[in-house]
């Protein structure tokens, strides 16, 4: 009888582990990205580059400023990279312009030597947030300190 007993609590011992560990697995799985972002508070493209970065697993907080000049100096942007907003995520990126969520991922998964952000110059019609039909194909950069370019990724 007692090795019964002691299987039973066994078994209830270790599904009781595996309910603790699957649910602390769902929250690690829920916890959003942490997204600083600078904008100017009436551009409502920006809005929806922080809602698609929202629904993609960011956690954005979002400071409005009207001089975002000095925000492209803090974070090093070259004027050529510029675009309407700037973000900081992972601790060491710059996120320029309406780069879309699946490629900050990837920049964080694969943190590639030397680059310092991402950044799609001016304003593409199809990038997120912009979201302009029909469809242009746009590239999202990588730049290091110097400001030299490398495709990161194409979106056709």
């Amino acid at each position: 009888m007692s090795r019964l007993v002691s299987r039973r609590t066994l078994l209830t011992r270790l599904a009781l582990g595996l309910t603790v560990a699957g649910s602390r697995l769902r929250v690690l799985a829920q916890t959003k990205i942490p997204l600083v972002v600078y904008k100017d508070r009436t551009c409502s493209c920006c809005r929806g580059w922080v809602e698609h970065m929202e629904s993609n697993g960011f956690a954005p907080t979002v400071t409005d400023t009207a001089d975002m000049h000095p925000i492209k100096l803090r974070y090093k942007v070259p004027p050529k990279l510029e675009s309407c907003h700037t973000a900081f995520v992972g601790g060491a990126y710059v996120i320029e312009g309406h780069v879309p969520a699946a490629d900050v991922r990837r920049l964080l998964a694969q943190k590639p030597a030397g680059v310092v952000g991402l950044t799609i110059p001016g304003m593409p019609k199809s990038a997120p947030g912009m979201d302009l039909k029909p469809f242009e194909p746009y590239t999202v950069l990588a730049f290091d300190t110097t400001g030299k370019t490398t495709v990161f990724a194409k979106h056709a």
